[in-house]
């Protein structure tokens, strides 16, 4: 065979490769054992939802070039498709991917589901890398018995975004909206009576942030460590009353987050401050509002609340392909202990890392031409830093619904505070019993 012979031939399909061969050439490979070498392809599917989808697709080049025989099939769905997908794959054991991504308040409820790989056991042993994820994040992956069925990717440290334009017009500062709630409430009064434009787009809002924000070691949203329901508590109490304050002084637009209407809100100045991840800060930048570049600020939660907003993680189901399940704990680790990674998904998504070494990355440092030149990536590094660990519960998102039906009745209906929390504990109590 020629050069160009041999090298056309170790492309074509083995039969193929076989028929050039002459006959006693082929007789003497057979009989040593030397056939051509042919690399054994291997896939790895990954289930995740945007913008985790695009983190994936961006790693792959690393991937490959330790594996180059194994592919990375990204099967990506919107935020709530893929999460009831999962749910149905659990429960079903069907179409399970190597790896899941999931978000933060879905980690409880599949976490006591049993249908993940407890990842702290060997040959996992992700307790080996405890210290270094951010620990508040390691903690939220761990469940009541001290399973740690997912690792931690990325984090929503709690922000207030402010529109630094309208609260000179108002005469405002930050530390109006920043020392206590009612202070802040108070700066939504000046605000809309001298540009129009509402507080938040929403007074469920303030309760959002408020259930979340400080909550004591141990306790989760809505469940103490020992399953005892926290709804009628006062953090409860008190982020019902303020947001009950903002409807009844209508200072939120009555609009929900992710519609149109929200994004217009922000595009059109209507909008004067959003409580929520510091990721939104991105979405801010690269669809919702390019148009309001340079006129947004980011600050600490007002009255020294810290809170955590969501975040993301990736866990391995059990009933996957065995023969796939070392190399899909080896891509989960690429995916969230490799420092470069998770560099580069903070710097094209936004997605704060969960790993602490990046955390001293000259790019926390740098100005964010978004928020006016602001160094705002400071200021959510320190609240990683200030914020406790949430336990997670299976019913978690069952309370949240509950929680939040209640809080419409308060605002929308007129409901005794109270008396709807005492509603919510009882409903959350007997959901919980099924």
């Amino acid at each position: 065979m020629s050069r160009t012979d041999r090298s056309n031939a170790a492309s074509m399909p083995r039969r193929l490769v076989l028929a050039r061969l002459p006959l006693l050439g082929l007789m003497s490979l057979l009989a040593t054992g030397a056939m051509p070498a042919l690399a054994q392809t291997q896939t790895l599917t990954v289930a995740a939802f945007p913008a985790l989808d695009e983190i994936v697709k961006a790693a792959i080049p690393v991937w490959k070039q330790k594996h180059p025989n194994v592919e990375i099939k990204v099967v990506s769905r919107q935020f709530s498709d893929h999460h009831t997908a999962m749910t149905t794959a659990l429960s079903t054991s069907s179409n399970l991917p190597d790896v899941m991504a999931l978000e933060f308040g879905f980690v409880g409820r599949f976490a006591e589901g049993g249908g993940l790989e407890d990842l702290s056991r060997a040959p996992y042993n992700i307790g080996a890398s405890k210290g270094r994820f951010v620990s508040y994040a390691y903690q939220q992956a761990t469940a009541d018995n001290g399973a740690v069925v997912a690792a931690p990717a990325d984090l929503g440290p709690g922000t207030l975004l402010y529109r630094s334009d309208l609260l000179q017009k108002a005469g405002l500062t930050e530390a109006d909206l920043t020392r206590s709630w009612d202070s802040y409430i108070a700066s939504g009064v000046k605000l809309k009576a001298a540009t129009g434009a509402y507080l938040l787009a929403h007074a469920r809002d303030i309760k959002d942030i408020a259930i979340r924000a400080n909550v004591k070691a141990g306790e989760g949203l809505y469940f103490d460590d020992k399953g005892n329901i926290l709804v009628e508590s006062p953090r409860f109490v008190r982020a019902f009353e303020l947001a009950k304050s903002v409807r009844d002084q209508k200072l939120d637009g009555k609009i929900g987050a992710w519609s149109n209407e929200w994004s217009e809100g922000f595009k059109r100045g209507t909008i004067g401050t959003q409580m929520m991840g510091a990721w939104l800060a991105g979405h801010l930048s690269n669809w919702l509002a390019p148009n309001t570049k340079g006129q947004w600020r980011a600050a600490q939660l007002p009255e020294g609340a810290w809170a955590s907003y969501g975040g993301s993680f990736y866990a391995l189901p059990k009933g996957a392909s065995a023969a796939n399940k070392a190399l899909a704990w080896e891509f989960v680790q690429m995916m969230t202990l490799n420092p470069a990674i998770q560099q580069a998904a903070f710097k094209s998504q936004d997605a704060f890392p969960a790993l602490v070494e990046t955390h001293k990355d000259a790019f926390f440092d740098q100005p964010i031409e978004f928020l006016g030149g602001q160094k705002a990536r400071v200021i959510w590094r320190e609240a990683t830093t200030r914020i406790n660990a949430l336990d997670v519960n299976k019913f978690d998102p069952i309370a949240e619904e509950i929680v939040n039906t209640e809080m419409d009745k308060v605002l929308d209906q007129g409901k005794d505070i109270k008396a709807a929390l005492a509603d919510a504990r009882k409903l959350l109590e007997r959901r919980a019993r099924r």
